[in-house]
Formats: C-alpha cells, structure tokens, sequence
C-alpha cells in the first residue's frame, strides 16, 4: 500500500508509478489540488518557475498549459538539457508534473474563430511518446479556448494514449474549447471510463453555465463505480475571482465528491492562479494543518 499524497514526503511520491499516485491521491479524501500553469511565458517572480510559486501556496499536482513537447521551455529553470527539463521541475518542487495535450477535430462545429495550436501541443502518437520519454506523471486531454476539441476527439485521443504513454490519463473538458456541443454528458463520461482514463475531468459546479451540482454528483458517482477517480477544473478565469468565490466553489466541488480540484493558469496575468485563491482553496478542503503540512514540507525530505 502507498502512503496518502496528502501526508507524503517528495521521495515517497516521485517514486510512485500511475497507479501508485493514483491510490495515493484516493487515499487523500477530495484533497488534492492540481495548479495548471504556463511555463513559456514569463513567470510571475522571474527567476523561479511558476510551478514552485503555486507549490508554495499549496499547489499538489503541477500541469504545465502550452506546452510544446517539439520544443520544450520552461522559464525560470536553470539552464538544462532539453530531455531534462521535466526532471528538474520535478526536482524543485517535489511534485507530479503533467501537460495539457489536445486532440484536435477537424470535423467539429465550432462557436468561434478556431485558434490554431503548435503540433507539439496536439494529442497524437508522437507527442504521447515524447511526453512519456520526458517523464511526465500524467497527461491530460482536454482542449484550451477556441481550439476545436470534442469530446468525441477526447474518447479517441484516449484509445491513443493507452498505447503510448505509460502515466496517468486525465480526459474531459473544461469548458466548450470552441466548440457547438455539450461540455459534460452522461455518455462522454461513459465512453471516458470505457476507453480507459484514470481521471475525469468536468467543469467545476459554479464556472460554466447550466453545470449543476446533481450533475457533478451524478459523474463523479458513475466514474468512481467504475474504478476511475474524478477532477473539478475552474477553467473560465475564476482562478483569479476573490476568495470568497474560490472558497464556494471548493466547498461545492468537495461536496459532489471529486478526488482533485484544478485551478486555472489565468491569475494577476497569464501564467499562474491568483496565488492567494491557491491558499484559499487548500484552506477550504483540506484546512490550515494540512495546507502548512504541504508548503512546509521540504522537496529534500
């Protein structure tokens, strides 16, 4: 048996395989929170990443947006090889570390102008193997604003990642990413847990419009039956709302039951969560001792 994330030292989980980090973040009980970050751009204190700075304010999982697997860059490490760059913000913050990758469909009816993304942030073989080469903790599936992902595209990027990359699978969206069609269904998860994704992702209760709580309730429930766990994502630029806000949302998303909740990349600028609304949310589901636990909590250890 693993130790629970919520009370592991670095060593112990930087030494954990997918499915090991997978019980891990179970055992913590709905109190694992995942930072999504920009390490391309310049970060927010200028010689030290993004990832550390969120980590600091009680981030768990780093997940890195715009990441292009041809040409990784990460702002704020010391000078490194490429094939190393993951390892070392491994290293500087003692957490799992992922990337967005998007499975693009060309076929989808979009809501907006499409906004065109580098190959080496689309889902597809190579960049699933390049990922897993880089020793990255997990991949999500998802799509950023105006992209053209589908849920169809997800279950089938899925399928892709199954055979290509050998951490966990997060898949779901966030929001519409673009595109004419519901954000959450009952048969997108189905056909998520039946591809085999170790995580669900749905929108927060509170950061898309009509998403309600029974709605939530009712996937998380579906997913866990069936030996998934889920994740909460603000993905709407709520990450830099007041507290209060952040506060309710956390408190709602604990309540439908999901085992991790995101926070976006749109703080003060975007790269990084309005980092008070960090603390906030690792105060609300998880309380002061737990929150000093983690940020105190030396990456030698």
């Amino acid at each position: 048996m693993v130790k629970r994330f919520l009370s592991a030292d670095a060593s112990e989980i930087l030494e954990m395989n997918k499915e090991e980090l997978k019980q891990s973040i179970k055992a913590s009980a709905g109190r694992i929170i995942c930072s999504e970050v920009i390490g391309n751009m310049q970060p927010i204190i200028g010689d030290i990443t993004n990832a550390e700075v969120a980590v600091s304010y009680g981030a768990d999982l780093i997940l890195m947006n715009g990441f292009d697997c041809y040409a990784p860059k990460i702002n704020g490490l010391a000078q490194c090889d490429e094939s190393q760059i993951i390892q070392q913000v491994r290293e500087y913050t003692g957490r799992p570390v992922g990337i967005n990758l998007e499975p693009l469909d060309d076929t989808a009816d979009f809501l907006e102008n499409r906004i065109e993304i580098p190959a080496g942030r689309a889902c597809s073989v190579e960049t699933l193997e390049l990922a897993d080469k880089l020793g990255l903790d997990f991949i999500c599936l998802t799509g950023n604003p105006g992209t053209g992902v589908t849920n169809k595209s997800i279950q089938q990027g899925i399928k892709l990642a199954k055979n290509h990359f050998s951490g966990m699978i997060i898949a779901g969206k966030m929001h519409s990413a673009g595109v004419d069609e519901p954000v959450v269904s009952k048969e997108a998860i189905q056909a998520f847990v039946e591809a085999g994704a170790d995580v669900i992702l749905m929108p927060a209760v509170g950061s898309i419009p009509g998403f309600t709580d029974e709605e939530l309730i009712e996937g998380v429930k579906y997913a866990k039956a069936h030996g998934a766990l889920t994740m909460s994502a603000i993905g709407t630029s709520q990450e830099s709302a007041d507290q209060e806000t952040i506060k309710h949302i956390a408190l709602r998303n604990k309540i439908a039951g999901v085992d991790i909740q995101h926070i976006g990349d749109g703080g003060y600028a975007a790269g990084v969560a309005t980092l008070e609304n960090i603390y906030a949310m690792s105060v609300a589901i998880r309380g002061v001792r737990h929150t000093m636990s983690r940020v105190a909590r030396s990456v030698k250890r």
